[in-house]
């Protein structure tokens, strides 16, 4: 009953890391990555909450996470769940569009957390298997572009929003860049509630109800999210810890396996494999 994880980050496709596991007692804290998750259950069943419900992925099909939605894990079976996972960013995605509509291209949304296409599972953990192995850098790029651009087609949407939510999603947009760019920083409520004109209380609710998650919550996740780009350079994990305005390493530990599945250490080795 030992839960494994192997991940890899691979340079090619704008950074693409790319997870192999098997849990029984992980259990995802609320989080958000700023790259899609593009997944498929190979054991067991996942249950997890994604923004706007709860879900069960069974063995074979395909679990589908935007960036930026705020998302948990964890198993729905007694017996764990087993799966293999990409991160693509949402660049990527946007790139393989522009010979569908528009010239520019455009980031897809993809409305169903649970997908149930066999033939596109059985594609997706062809592509998972190979990009885990040495040379065939053309066989890999064609097979994992393709399977995007099939994904994309079949189940992505545009996602359209209301003025009221725009006009409130573009407020929290500049916090959001604030705290992406300045993680480490011990940022107050009354500070980012003043950037935004608002007050503390209606902040909160306003980012909230736009971001999925709290102001703090998102801190951490931005702090995670530099840590992992610091730990990809070599930097070691408490001088990481320290960087991101962690209070000490154990606490930078938890809140990364809470988030990741993995541990630093196991994401620092990835980049060496790499």
């Amino acid at each position: 009953m030992k839960e494994q994880t192997s991940v890899y980050h691979l340079e090619a496709f704008g950074g693409l890391d790319l997870l192999q596991a098997r849990y029984y007692k992980q259990n995802f804290s609320r989080h958000a990555h700023e790259t899609f998750c593009i997944g498929v259950i190979e054991e067991g069943a996942q249950r997890f909450y994604r923004t706007g419900g709860d879900h069960v992925a069974p063995k074979g099909d395909i679990i589908l996470v935007n960036a930026d939605d705020v998302h948990t894990g964890s198993s729905g079976m007694d017996s764990g769940w087993s799966y293999r996972a990409i991160y693509p960013h949402p660049n990527l995605l946007c790139s393989l569009s522009r010979d569908f509509s528009k010239p520019e291209g455009s980031i897809p949304w993809f409305p169903d957390a649970v997908i149930h296409d066999p033939g596109l599972a059985t594609q997706l953990l062809m592509v998972f298997n190979l990009l885990t192995q040495e040379g065939n850098g053309l066989l890999k790029e064609t097979l994992l572009l393709s399977s995007l651009a099939w994904l994309t087609m079949r189940h992505g949407k545009t996602k359209t929003i209301g003025n009221d939510f725009q006009r409130a999603e573009t407020n929290m947009v500049m916090l959001k860049d604030f705290m992406d760019s300045y993680p480490e920083r011990d940022v107050s409520l009354m500070q980012l509630a003043d950037m935004a004109k608002l007050s503390p209380w209606h902040f909160l609710r306003q980012f909230k109800k736009t971001v999925g998650i709290t102001p703090h919550a998102y801190l951490v996740q931005a702090r995670l999210r530099k840590s992992k780009k610091l730990l990809l350079q070599g930097i070691s994990i408490s001088n990481v810890a320290t960087l991101c305005g962690f209070s000490d390493q154990s606490h930078f530990h938890r809140h990364f396996k809470n988030a990741m599945g993995f541990t630093p250490g196991e994401y620092a080795h990835s980049a060496r494999k790499s």
